[in-house]
């Protein structure tokens, strides 16, 4: 069954439904939207709902409306569609002109990737997009996807870009690591450390010349005590960028990291950089080393 809520530090992911057709009705009439997706003929409250019910009717469309945590209007989508052309799901976006280019469709993009457990169950994650739309082929090559071929496809030239699947996996075991420590949208699953991680790993904070070294037990234990007894408030910890390398069954994946919240009632921000290792069991990939240190 397909993921119907989905949440982030910043916006919230929900299934189209017919009451977002006012939305839908601007959204497809933007000029971005015409230029490179295509007119859609909707220029009517009952086109944008016809248009919604043909989406929400079919086994193999699924859109989701992203809404910023604070606001209670749509600000773009997340679509997942197989198409008849091309063999695996593909991924798109599409949001209003005056919230591109704040991250919000790299974020919305990445929630649904490792939220939406029928994409992990295929080879690969496809994106299609034409040539001339720079902004997302910059977007696509943000989320590490690979440029493919050139296809053609309703009278239109489209450039196919894939992620793969062990790109994916590792991407949701590090995302789903950096969530365990959030404690703004609910409450820390502590035990998930369990599920990510070897029984074996190692953990390391590095600061200057010195370091501390943690298996699992004796690093979950401390951080469990400060984010539910009132010292730690408010704590979200997420990744900002990042490199994999693949051999075979092992990874390394370089990440930067931003985090805030209140300590001890007071608020602070950092920044800094850790370093995963990982190997993959019987098909999924197991975090067995972790590094890291702040900046500053």
């Amino acid at each position: 069954m397909i993921t119907t809520a989905i949440f982030t530090e910043r916006l919230r992911l929900k299934i189209l439904t017919g009451n977002d057709h006012l939305f839908i009705l601007e959204l497809v009439n933007t000029p971005g939207w015409l230029q490179f997706i295509g007119d859609r003929n909707i220029k009517t409250e009952e086109q944008s709902k016809a248009y919604i019910q043909k989406v929400t009717e079919s086994p193999q469309i699924h859109y989701w409306t992203v809404t910023p945590a604070q606001e209670n209007r749509a600000i773009g989508i997340i679509t997942l569609v197989k198409r008849e052309y091309l063999e695996h799901f593909d991924i798109g976006f599409a949001f209003l002109p005056d919230f591109e280019g704040k991250g919000y469709a790299a974020e919305a993009t990445r929630a649904v990737m490792y939220s939406v457990p029928e994409i992990s169950k295929d080879d690969k994650i496809l994106a299609i997009t034409t040539e001339e739309n720079s902004r997302s082929v910059k977007l696509l090559e943000k989320l590490k996807f690979c440029f493919e071929s050139v296809i053609e496809a309703g009278g239109k030239t489209l450039w196919q870009y894939a992620l793969s699947k062990d790109h994916l996996l590792i991407g949701k075991s590090v995302h789903d690591f950096y969530r365990i420590f959030s404690n703004t949208i609910q409450q820390p699953e502590f035990d998930r450390i369990y599920e990510l991680c070897s029984p074996f790993a190692s953990i390391i904070k590095k600061s200057g010349d010195s370091a501390e070294i943690y298996d699992l037990k004796s690093f979950i234990g401390p951080r469990k005590k400060n984010l539910t007894d009132g010292t730690l408030t408010e704590f979200s910890e997420w990744e900002t960028a990042e490199e994999t390398r693949v051999v075979g069954n092992i990874a390394q994946r370089y990440s930067t990291y931003r985090k805030k919240g209140m300590l001890q009632g007071k608020y602070f921000e950092a920044s800094g950089h850790k370093m995963f290792q990982l190997m993959k069991e019987n098909g999924s990939w197991k975090i067995v080393h972790v590094i890291w240190e702040d900046e500053g």
